[in-house]
Formats: structure tokens, sequence, C-alpha cells
């Protein structure tokens, strides 16, 4: 089993409603491929891990660079492993709302992440790299 960890800025910032259509079709593509993994969208920018079959994982990414919807796609880490870090996520996201962002809701969600992150062992290098990279992310205040 292999696992990757990259990080990207949206050519564009996604709707909530654009941000849940590329989430189902992600989804569906990740369970009929055993793929699992985290993805972070905060501030136009991305950070995902993906983890599952090698030659599978490496594909998906392959498509990402060549999305048009990102730009800078850098992959930051990658590891072979023998367990999963999120063996049971397909893609975990918050929605917030575009016409009015509560500042409440965005300070939860960073402080749920951070918790989230506390509370997940991560399991190999690359599961490391992933949070340590969503914390820095998610320190930055919004504009």
């Amino acid at each position: 089993m292999y696992t990757l960890t990259y990080e990207s800025t949206a050519v564009k910032t996604l709707t909530s409603a654009e941000m849940e259509s590329l989430l189902d079709k992600a989804r569906t593509h990740n369970k009929s491929e055993n793929i699992t993994g985290c993805l972070i969208y905060y501030k136009g920018k991305f950070v995902q891990l993906l983890e599952g079959d090698k030659k599978k994982v490496q594909e998906l990414y392959d498509r990402i660079v060549e999305d048009p919807r990102h730009k800078k796609v850098t992959l930051f880490s990658e590891d072979e492993i023998v367990k999963r870090t999120f063996p049971n996520w397909g893609m975990a996201y918050y929605p917030m709302d575009d016409e009015h962002p509560n500042k409440y809701e965005l300070e939860q969600f960073k402080r749920n992440l951070i918790l989230l992150s506390d509370l997940i062992e991560p399991t190999n290098l690359t599961a490391k790299h992933f949070w340590i990279k969503t914390k820095t992310m998610i320190a930055e205040p919004p504009k």
C-alpha cells in the first residue's frame, strides 16, 4: 500500500456548491478504487492525503496535476505503508456559507481540525507532514 500528500492552489475560489460537486465525484471514484484519505480546502488552497494501491493513487494524483481547477500542485511526501491513516474516510468536508461567512463557525472548524490532528495518530511520515501542513495553512488569518 502507498500514500502521498500534496498541496495546490485553486485557480478560482470554489463555492460550496462547486466543492460539494467535486467531492461527490471524488467520493464515488475513490470508493470504487479503494482509495481513502483526507482533503482540506481553506482560503483557496488544498492539502490532501491519499492512500491505497500505489498504481491507483499515482494515477489519481496524475489526474489531479492535470486538473485545470488547480495550479502549483506540489507533491511533498510519499511513503510505502502497511496501515492506512484514514481507513474509513472517503473525504471529510465542512461546508461554509459563501454568502454569510460566520467567524465563529470558521474558528470552530479550525479548532476541530487541530483536535482531529491531535487525536489521529499518524501511521507514517507522510501523514505527519499532512497534519503539519494543515496546521500551518489554517493558522493563516482569513483575508
